[in-house]
């Protein structure tokens, strides 16, 4: 009889076609009384399938009794209750590393949008403005200091890309990397006063929450840009806006927000933010590498063998 695993969200048409062949699959997301769905089921699921945004709550981990695995879609892993898992003797997984080069080419391309105002330029053609009027001049990239706060796998990417666009790199981490050349910093706030571009690629949860905080946005000053590829609560969100509409920082790019997929409106007609629905992974083939990876973990746990890779 085929393992039953609970899966709590949508995924890739092939990646599901793999599991539903595979397991007995339990769709959380489409039952209409969930709580019903859950109690039927609970004494015989095993594994769990999930993604970085629909993650795993202390209450849906502990309606499990017999859960031994959660597979998640994504490398953030703050939606899950890691504490939880843990204390309940629940191996967790995500999907690192085969992420990292498209999130890192989001970000690139969200920082030149925001700051050559592509997206405006677009609309400018668009609209049949250009007869009419001139296009505004836009800030050079190259020359100027980019701030990473979080230099892990992706933000490493980061900063290699930046490089080749001519931009000095900063970093800001719990601790100095004995491998990494660029300049470290153990204060936010003062990396923010020294460079041009703030770029956030740490993990979301409880230890960074807010942490690029009014203070932190007040550092960059006037002429310093955001850009957010990380998780919307690593921002305090309205002091971002309110330094926007004020035209406190320069501008903005942002994969991710707070309430997703709720963005506030007053960035909607700001000309100095660039917007996207939260597609840093979002090609064809890095959605296909992630899910093969999140299917590779499930195969490995109930094949006796160690998981690929394991958050706990």
């Amino acid at each position: 009889m085929a393992v039953e695993i609970l899966q709590t969200t949508a995924m890739p048409p092939a990646v599901q076609k793999v599991l539903d062949g595979a397991y007995t699959v339990h769709k959380l997301w489409e039952a209409t009384d969930k709580a019903a769905l859950l109690k039927e089921i609970a004494p015989r699921v095993r594994g769990m399938a999930t993604s970085g945004g629909a993650g795993a709550s202390r209450e849906l981990i502990e309606a499990l009794p017999k859960l031994e695995i959660i597979s998640s879609f994504g490398v953030g892993y703050d939606s899950i209750d890691i504490g939880c898992a843990r204390d309940r003797g629940v191996t967790v997984t995500n999907t690192p590393d085969v992420l990292t080069d498209c999130v890192a080419d989001t970000a690139m391309a969200l920082t030149l949008a925001m700051m050559r105002r592509i997206p405006q330029a677009d609309q400018f053609v668009r609209t049949g403005r250009w007869p009419k009027d001139k296009f505004p001049l836009t800030d050079k990239l190259g020359g100027r200091i980019m701030g990473i706060v979080g230099a892990g796998r992706i933000g490493q990417a980061i900063a290699k890309r930046a490089e080749a666009f001519g931009l000095q790199i900063a970093y800001f981490g719990p601790r100095k990397k004995a491998d990494l050349s660029w300049r470290y910093y153990d204060n936010l706030v003062a990396m923010a006063k020294d460079v041009d571009i703030l770029m956030i690629s740490c993990p979301g949860g409880k230890e960074t929450n807010q942490l690029v905080n009014a203070a932190v946005i007040d550092a960059l000053g006037a002429d310093g840009y955001i850009v957010n590829i990380a998780r919307g609560s690593v921002v305090e969100e309205p002091a971002l806006v309110k330094a926007l509409v004020e035209k406190k920082i320069a501008g903005a790019g942002l994969d991710v927000f707070a309430d997703e997929p709720n963005v506030p409106e007053a960035l909607w007609s700001l000309d100095t933010v660039a917007l996207a629905p939260h597609v840093g992974s979002g090609t064809h083939e890095t959605r296909q590498a992630m899910g093969d990876l999140m299917l590779k973990n499930l195969e490995a746990w109930f094949a006796g063998k160690p998981v690929l890779t394991k958050v706990v």
